[in-house]
């Protein structure tokens, strides 16, 4: 592109760059598609949904079939799972990882964007011995039989855990795992770190104000601390939500462990975390408007302004919301059948903050689309201009048309290299 070109436009330069600064940032979220209940939506029904509210990351705990076939080529990230019962199988066991993997991924590929799988979950806070005993060697033969498939550039291998693993979490430099699972630890750890595996924690603030409602301050744990916060009186960082505090104790953990450079350079990710909208007498907090909250806010805080935690604020945190919908058949408390953001009917379980659009009368179901977290709506076509008779009018406007194409070919290429550096 020769400099020229900028002789008679160089002055719309400002005009373009303000333009773009004022383009929305691109918004996404990870979701957990819960499949627990005899009411769901066929998956064909919940893709639309998904991104009414910009979802490209779906994190499921099996393989369903349905679900992989029905999100082919929409380019959503899929982190999928290895049930609990097939853990002890796999340890060991290349052959029987092959197999897995034939059955239940192979099929899929490249069709659906498979970048994940979890061994089990919360498989070191369990009661199943066996399983404990035999997860890294299932993750490890999960990850050789990858390798052999020539599979393991692309996906990973890890597995979710719960805040229990942890000794202590306050202050969240101070955190440590657990006696007992310490030396899991030292195990597991090299390996992801070696795999560059995600470190994926299931963290519930909610637990935290339900079990203290009085201690815990409500505004803390919904992102809407105005006060000073609680100050890490070792590191003197600030933290304003009591789920950033919680990984931020994760990543101590896991410098416990690994050391500093090695533990900084493994990536710590929020595989679950979630707010119920209803809950048993005894529940505090679980109400549609705690729920709208804290979920609202939290995908406005680590999406659009795609803020990191005060030990990494340049690393913005990948978080995946629990869950899709309320799954009427999970056992436990109320709260644990109200966690979804749509009930099964596909209709939003309260307002969190998004409005349905126009319906327009050329869409249809699967273009449906909801406003308030990202523009997902694409722009009416301009009507083509009419063709002018002047010609000097003609040839300004190919300046003007050249102008705005050279300074494309410029901005694009470079918005471009940001977006997908690893740091976006």
């Amino acid at each position: 592109m020769e400099i020229r070109l900028f002789n008679h436009c160089y002055y719309l330069l400002p005009l373009f760059i303000f333009l773009l600064s004022t383009l929305p940032l691109t918004i996404s979220i990870g979701i957990n598609y819960g499949q627990v209940a005899d009411n769901l939506r066929d998956p064909k029904d919940v893709l639309p949904l998904l991104r009414s509210i910009n979802v490209t990351k779906v994190k499921l705990y099996d393989t369903n079939p349905k679900i992989l076939k029905a999100f082919a080529h929409t380019g959503i990230e899929f982190t999928v799972g290895l049930p609990d019962k097939y853990i002890t199988d796999l340890a060991n066991s290349t052959s029987s990882a092959i197999h897995w993997l034939k059955s239940n991924i192979i099929p899929y590929l490249p069709g659906t964007n498979i970048t994940s799988i979890t061994v089990g979950n919360e498989v070191l806070t369990g009661k199943d011995a066996a399983n404990v005993d035999s997860l890294l060697p299932a993750m490890e033969s999960l990850h050789t039989a990858l390798h052999k498939l020539h599979l393991d550039g692309r996906i990973s291998v890890t597995t979710p855990y719960s805040l229990d693993i942890l000794d202590s979490s306050y202050p969240p430099s101070s955190s440590t795992f657990k006696p007992d699972v310490k030396p899991y630890m030292a195990k597991i750890l090299p390996f992801m770190w070696k795999t560059k595996s995600p470190f994926l924690i299931n963290a519930y603030p909610y637990f935290a104000y339900k079990s203290d409602p009085t201690g815990v301050k409500i505004d803390y744990v919904l992102f809407e601390s105005t006060d000073s916060g609680v100050v890490d009186s070792t590191t003197n960082l600030k933290y304003d939500n009591m789920l950033f505090a919680q990984v931020d104790a994760v990543r101590a953990a896991i410098v416990s462990v690994l050391g500093k450079k090695k533990g900084g350079e493994l990536e710590v990710r929020v595989s679950e975390t979630g707010w119920p909208s209803k809950g048993d007498v005894d529940e505090k907090g679980a109400t549609k408007e705690n729920a709208r909250k804290y979920n609202g806010n939290l995908m406005k805080l680590v999406d659009k302004e795609k803020k990191g935690t005060p030990m990494a604020p340049h690393v913005a945190l990948e978080v995946y919301i629990f869950a899709v919908f309320n799954e009427n058949l999970k056992p436990g408390p109320t709260s644990e059948r109200n966690y979804g953001l749509f009930k099964p009917d596909g209709t939003p379980a309260y307002d969190f903050g998004l409005k349905l659009l126009k319906k327009n009368s050329t869409d249809s179901l699967n273009n449906s689309r909801l406003t308030g977290v990202g523009n997902l709506t694409s722009p009416t076509p301009s009507p083509a201009p009419t063709p002018s008779l002047d010609l000097n009018r003609t040839s300004s406007a190919h300046k003007v048309s050249n102008c705005f194409g050279s300074l494309i070919e410029l901005v694009v290429p470079a918005i471009l290299l940001v977006v997908l550096s690893p740091s976006w």
